[in-house]
């Protein structure tokens, strides 16, 4: 009697309502505390490469251009503050959008590209002309104002819990399509990446100023 009592309740224990499969749980639109950490430490770490690269250029050297048409130090600064403000004001556009059912689908290999093609200056690509840097900014100027937009990015990346990958937004140019707002987000540490290695080039120019 006792056996037939447990097997009874076991019986009951196992039993699933017809029609009632258990469904897969969907994948969680937020940051893991993994991806939060990487994106914070790459947003600081490119920040202090930014400004160890700066810190001691001299208003010559800030000037210099290594061939005609080619960015100088100062250039180059102006544009990674400016753009630093374009793609902030990119994920906030993602985050205002309605979240994407195919969030997923839309964007599972795009962070790996862009960790794989913004850092690569092999290719070129032209800046948009709300980014190009004018060159009349002082060099207080532009790193004063690219702290201020960092610590409003880093301040985002710490505090939010927006479900930031089912919010989506396309990209002007057709190449990456449609990114979600976490892809937008890492966007800006790795286009700092990207242009601290052009910093970097030009300083180690021939021709660059001593002093």
């Amino acid at each position: 009697m006792k056996l037939l009592t447990m097997m009874i309740l076991f019986g009951l224990l196992c039993w699933t309502p017809a029609g009632s499969h258990a469904q897969p749980s969907p994948t969680d639109a937020h940051m893991t505390s993994e991806e939060r950490d990487k994106v914070v430490k790459m947003l600081l770490d490119t920040q202090k490469e930014l400004l160890d690269a700066t810190e001691n250029v001299s208003d010559a050297q800030w000037s210099w251009h290594p061939a005609p048409f080619r960015w100088s130090v100062g250039q180059t600064a102006e544009h990674i503050m400016l753009a630093e403000g374009l793609l902030f004001n990119a994920v906030q556009s993602a985050v205002a959008q309605k979240p994407n059912p195919d969030w997923e689908s839309r964007t599972a290999t795009k962070l790996d590209f862009l960790e794989r093609a913004l850092p690569n200056r092999d290719r070129h690509a032209s800046a948009p002309d709300i980014i190009q840097p004018g060159g009349k900014l002082s060099k207080a100027e532009v790193l004063t104002r690219f702290k201020e937009a960092r610590a409003r990015t880093l301040k985002f990346a710490q505090e939010t819990d927006i479900a930031l990958k089912e919010h989506t937004l396309e990209h002007p140019f057709p190449i990456f399509g449609t990114l979600n707002a976490y892809d937008w987000l890492i966007y800006i540490p790795l286009h700092n990446i990207r242009h601290n290695q052009q910093i970097a080039a030009v300083k180690a120019s021939a021709g660059f100023p001593q002093k």
